[in-house]
């Protein structure tokens, strides 16, 4: 049953729900017909509160590909975010009043439950705004800014030039209220790692080295997208020549303050930071980071529980990697074996530009063979292409190894799965099938992709997400080519119980850095004596959880419930359990909590068992 068959389907059976909420004597159609106007009225009131929450963010009109706005920043203040999650209460305050869960359908009674979960979730990370570092090295608005400029901020004409160059003036104001609201951050003790520093200072100076800030003889990263952009226009040369002027006059009065403030701010709280890492050295840090868990994994389990899980996990991974090692006959101890990986040039490309592109052109191939497998695995599939590509080189210090952005909403974006090719060897070519499959197809592409095109959804649903549910669905589908027989090479079978194990290695080390009091260099021994990865991956992996508490828990957790819901769906049907209608129901509601898609397979093995 395709996805649309299902949603027109829940809102003619919901109204049985009435039964009891509709006067005796009411006909079966009156019934009908309220449940349809009830659920109608609540997902216009769904759609009323997205543009609401859309028209306060220009910046998420140009990502959804929307030119509204296009010559503004957000609003990045205190003040903006308080209002934020005043108006987030105030809503859901508003839905509860005015509607009444018992009389809609089935897909808005679940829009009703997920709005709610959301905004709960919301109302309680602001609560905790204040602990989330404003500035990092793996995001933050030193980096994500100019990210977002070169790659959102499409220029088609002269009034889009111009957009660019007021956004540009803009960049004071807006960048001045992070260093606000880090400032604030500083005084109730709450600052980064002594190490953070030493990254995130280099990343900002980045946006402001080059012409028109320096005589270095390149073009700075902002610059130099500008006049590309403003190069395919069919304008006049002397009205290009004056927009390149206007450019670089707002980089300088506005673009270059705003980082050389950033920058000295960056340099007082590197002379008061200490080597402390973990969430617990935070004011109240234990809650802070008990909430981030809730928040990443959509659970109640406790720091000691996922503690726990992973080093079960771990170890079970290991027997199965234990078996490939004999499988290619090779002699010693695992730890030996990780040692071959991550030595033996067999598995890395040419620490070369040659070697970087080799690396993109295999992924793409191993991406595009699998788009055509894919009528096997799934019954409803996403109208919306993907590319691969390399990382910009003004990112590649601070980007993750590999990760995906989402196709625009209008078609005129692919979904993208960047790779970071600023040390090759860090991305060994015997993870790269399982690296694909993770990023791209058939999972970050699918899962997001399919969500956004579901037709009846509101909004907030398509286009919202649980880090749990996306990150478990792509890490469970890197084994699912496994079934089409894919992993030919034991050495990329390896690599998919390597990234496998990796996820599970992280319950341990998050929970070990945040709750345990584990050191840096604890978390780090701990990654190179029980998975293969490089060092250097291991490094920048371990520097990212300590500046994300909770975030890398949610990958394995996910999995782990995926399959629990298959494996229980595949016993109780037998013959009857068809992968591609399993795989119909994961993603047929867009991205849910964990405890919610539990529950939607089980009614649709239910529903199967029952015909």
């Amino acid at each position: 049953m395709r996805l649309t068959t299902r949603l027109l389907i829940s809102a003619m059976t919901a109204a049985t729900l009435l039964s009891g909420c509709t006067p005796k004597g009411a006909s079966e159609a009156s019934k009908a017909e309220l449940v349809i106007s009830e659920s109608k009225a609540l997902n216009d009131w769904f759609a009323a509160r997205f543009d609401d929450q859309l028209a306060r963010s220009p910046m998420m009109q140009t990502y959804l590909g929307q030119k509204d706005n296009q010559d503004r920043l957000d609003d990045s203040s205190q003040l903006a975010d308080d209002e934020g999650a005043a108006l987030t209460e105030q809503w859901l305050k508003d839905m509860r009043a005015r509607f009444d869960i018992d009389r809609l359908d089935a897909q808005s009674k679940l829009s009703y439950r997920l709005y709610e979960f959301a905004a709960k979730d919301d109302l309680e990370s602001h609560a905790y705004s204040d602990h989330d570092y404003v500035f990092q090295h793996m995001s933050g608005p030193h980096s994500d800014l100019p990210s977002f400029m070169i790659n959102f901020h499409q220029i088609s004409s002269e009034l889009d030039a111009k957009a660019y160059i007021a956004r540009l003036d803009g960049v004071r104001a807006y960048m001045g209220h992070y260093i606000e609201k880090a400032e604030a951050q500083a005084a109730k003790g709450v600052v980064l790692p002594k190490f953070v520093y030493g990254k995130i200072t280099p990343a900002a100076r980045n946006v402001i080295t080059g012409a028109p800030f320096d005589d270095s003889g390149a073009d700075s990263p902002l610059l130099s997208d500008f006049k590309d952009k403003i190069g395919k226009l069919t304008i006049a040369e002397a009205v290009r020549d004056d927009l390149v002027k206007e450019a670089e006059a707002a980089l300088l009065r506005s673009v270059e303050p705003a980082y050389t403030d950033m920058i000295d701010m960056f340099a007082r709280h590197a002379a008061i930071a200490t080597d402390d890492d973990g969430a617990w050295k935070l004011p109240n840090g234990e809650a802070y980071y008990q909430a981030r868990l809730k928040h990443y994994t959509t659970t109640e389990l406790t720091a000691d529980e996922i503690h726990n899980i992973g080093l079960s996990e771990v170890a079970r991974i290991q027997d199965e990697m234990r078996q490939i090692m004999t499988q290619v006959g090779f002699e010693g101890d695992l730890k030996n074996f990780y040692t071959l990986l991550r030595t033996d040039p067999q598995f890395v490309y040419p620490e070369t530009d040659a070697g970087a592109e080799a690396y993109i052109t295999d992924a793409t191939a191993i991406i595009d063979d699998m788009k055509g497998r894919m009528d096997s695995l799934f019954i409803t599939q996403p109208k919306a292409d993907m590319v691969v590509k390399r990382v910009e080189a003004f990112r590649e210090d601070t980007a993750f190894g590999a990760f995906y952005d989402q196709p625009a909403l209008d078609g005129s974006r692919p979904g993208t799965y960047y790779i970071n090719m600023k040390v090759v060897a860090d991305q060994p070519k015997y993870l790269m099938q399982a690296l694909a499959y993770h990023e791209g197809i058939p999972g970050h592409h699918m899962q997001i992709a399919i969500g956004m095109e579901l037709d009846g959804l509101p909004k907030f649903r398509t286009l919202g997400g649980h880090t749990a549910y996306i990150e478990g669905w792509a890490l469970y589908a890197e084994a699912v080519p496994k079934e089409l027989g894919l992993y030919t090479d034991p050495y990329s079978d390896f690599g998919r119980l390597s990234m496998e194990i990796f996820r599970a290695a992280r319950l341990v080390v998050d929970t070990g850095i945040h709750s345990k009091k584990w050191t840096r260099e604890e978390a780090v021994q701990y990654y190179l004596d029980n998975i293969p990865n490089p060092e250097g991956d291991v490094r920048a992996e371990i520097d990212r959880y300590i500046v994300w508490p909770g975030q890398a828990t949610a990958y394995k957790i996910g999995m782990l419930k995926i399959e629990e819901l298959r494996a229980g769906a595949e016993a109780a049907l037998g013959d009857r359990f068809d992968v591609r209608e399993f795989h119909d129901v994961v993603l047929a509601n867009g991205s849910v909590p964990l405890s919610v898609l539990e529950e939607l397979v089980q009614e649709w093995t239910q529903d199967t068992l029952s015909k």
